[in-house]
């Protein structure tokens, strides 16, 4: 059942507030009981075959084990946009990835220039890194205030930041290396990129040389939680296509047909066949990683002890002060001035995909340094130190907050135009639909100049597009500068009527009558026969003797034939799918869902123009 809960947990800002709560009942358990925190993170647990095994504490399975499933999803995300998402035009990789190294470079600058002469200079790697899911989830609570590309370009960064900090941890805070162990692992990888290469598709065999190579680093001294990261840099992402889709649903007839166990199987591998690994795998681990394996990480590595005295302390400490100010200035700084830098230098043919006011709002959300921070942490201090690095840590996520509360306040106050601009830009989007709308062609409902053009690719047999219909209505119905146009992608496989009723559409169009049918087809899903079909006609008044030779001589089935091929020329293979000025519209079809994407997409095309 659909409960508030349930749909706050689906959020990212459920996920942050789980990760918040755990971080606070680690101080509170650390202060209640100290001795009984620390020797309980402490605990040793040991996994052994036979001589050989892995013996660790319960946070370094934590740090080393669990973390390592965090930065495979981190992998996933980071694969899925560089394979579907924005960073698929190549070119708009720079830029982030130049924001993402500056992003760290500045902290690091300002960590070293504050404890310059210190002990505490080893501990440079902890300034540097922002928390993917604290950053995400900052960004979901203030979602109203800062537009939908920003996410991307804080994941890219953030995703820049785990690699590179990954590294600085295989080097700079791993132990004594274990050259022969390394170079195991190496191999272990390049069997990996093999078996990928041959088109082996078992989960379990990936799983189990994935394990091979997480101990081998282990044993080479490397933190093995980079397995995570590159395992998930390595899992392709693709849209379901429709060939696959129609193969999958032809096998479901055939064991609806024969309930066999075999055909059972042929079933579950057909269908998990159409699906990415990427997006299977994402949507198995995510909610692990978000609601179990962040917040368990906090839980064993934000406890310290809090008094007056030790906050006075660690507040004139070079080490709290570094970590503090590197990310409450050098990430806003860093990002937005290598962003400005890029723009310039690239005459601006590299901008980011925001207006610079959410640019440096993306600055100021990049501030918040948790959980690769904590584990370096960990790995570069003990002691006091390292309780002055955790209060360090701590107070940089509660002034990102509130650093981002402010510009995101700044912004908010400006006239609405020069509001639009500070939070859109003037970036070129990418334009996912491959085929534009042409009036003269398309079947258009709206004004035809409208700024906001809704293409929705459809099928009439549908029930999803029957529940779509009417929020169009009242999408069309609330604004007048949106123009709607509907293309044919009759599903075939699953609905046998769907290609007639598309070509009766196309019949009536010839006599004027397309959105009169379009209507009453919508209205009767379940009534699609000729029969039917030739009742609609008489009843919005077609001549019923031409509609009929025009439906037995298929003559709008080129028609549709040519919105087909659109429709896989955009990568759609279900129905139905919309798409916005030309953007596929990727979040729910509800008004509120396609309501905000349309005032994006007017907001955007005023400042273009």
């Amino acid at each position: 059942m659909r409960t508030p809960l349930r749909d706050f947990l689906r959020t990212e800002t459920g996920s942050a507030a789980v990760l918040l709560v755990a971080a606070l009942a680690a101080l509170v358990w650390a202060n209640a009981g100290p001795g009984s925190y620390a020797s309980f993170w402490h605990t040793e647990l040991a996994v052994r075959i036979g001589s050989t095994g892995v013996s660790l504490g319960l946070r370094e399975w934590v740090n080393s084990g669990l973390m390592t499933l965090f930065f495979l999803v981190v992998g996933l995300e980071a694969r899925r946009e560089f394979d579907m998402g924005e960073l698929r035009e190549r070119k708009r990789v720079a830029l982030p990835l130049l924001a993402g190294i500056s992003g760290m470079a500045v902290p690091v600058a300002i960590y070293l220039a504050i404890n310059a002469g210190h002990d505490s200079v080893h501990g440079w790697g902890v300034a540097m890194s922002t928390d993917t899911a604290f950053a995400l989830g900052i960004l979901a609570l203030f979602g109203k205030r800062l537009p939908r590309g920003l996410r991307v370009f804080i994941l890219t960064v953030a995703v820049v930041d785990d690699f590179v900090a990954l590294g600085v941890i295989a080097i700079a805070y791993s132990g004594h290396v274990n050259v022969v162990a390394l170079v195991v692992a190496l191999c272990i990888f390049v069997v990996i990129l093999l078996v990928r290469a041959v088109g082996v598709r078992r989960g379990v065999v990936y799983g189990l040389l994935a394990v091979a190579a997480w101990v081998a680093l282990l044993k080479s001294g490397v933190d093995p939680v980079v397995t995570g990261l590159a395992m998930g840099l390595m899992t392709y992402a693709y849209p379901a296509s429709r060939s696959d889709l129609e193969r999958a649903s032809g096998l479901f007839r055939l064991f609806r047909e024969q309930p066999t166990p075999e055909l059972e199987r042929d079933v579950r591998l057909g269908l998990a066949s159409a699906i990415s690994p990427n997006a299977r795998l994402l949507r198995m681990y995510h909610p692990w990683t978000s609601y179990v394996i962040v917040p368990v990480f906090a839980l064993a590595n934000a406890g310290i002890t809090m008094s007056a005295d030790q906050l006075g302390r660690a507040f004139t400490s070079p080490i709290t002060l570094g970590i503090l100010f590197g990310y409450l200035v050098g990430k806003p700084v860093g990002i937005t001035g290598a962003s400005l830098l890029t723009t310039w230098l690239s005459h601006g043919r590299l901008r980011p995909p925001v207006g610079w006011g959410a640019t440096v709002a993306g600055g100021t959300i990049a501030g918040v340094g948790f959980t690769v921070s904590l584990l370096i942490a960990t790995l570069a201090f003990s002691g006091s130190d390292l309780e002055q690095a955790k209060i360090g840590i701590l107070a940089a996520v509660i002034c990102s907050f509130a650093a981002t509360w402010l510009v995101t306040g700044v912004i908010g106050a400006l006239p609405r135009r020069r509001r639009a601009r500070a939070l859109l830009g003037t970036s070129e989007s990418i334009v996912d639909l491959a085929v534009p709308v042409d009036p003269d062609r398309d079947h258009v409902r709206g004004p035809l100049n409208a700024p906001v053009t809704v293409v929705e690719y459809g099928d009439f047999e549908c029930p999803y597009c029957g529940l779509a219909e009417p929020v169009i209505r009242e999408l069309l119905a609330g604004a007048g500068d949106i123009r709607y146009v509907w293309r044919h992608l009759p599903l075939n496989d699953v609905h046998p009527n769907a290609q007639l009723a598309a070509e009766a559409a196309e019949a009536a169009a010839l006599q004027g009558r397309y959105w009169e049918m379009h209507d009453l087809l919508l209205a009767h899903q379940g009534d699609l026969r000729p029969a039917d079909l030739l009742r609609y006609a008489e009843q919005i008044g077609l001549d019923t003797d031409r509609f009929r030779r025009d439906l037995r001589a298929h003559a709008g089935a080129d028609r549709v034939a040519e919105d087909v091929e659109s429709a896989d020329m955009s990568g759609v293979s279900g129905t139905p799918t919309f798409f916005v000025n030309g953007r596929r519209h990727h979040g729910a079809y509800d008004i509120d869902g396609l309501s905000a994407a349309a005032r994006a997409a007017r907001e955007r095309s005023v400042m273009i123009a």
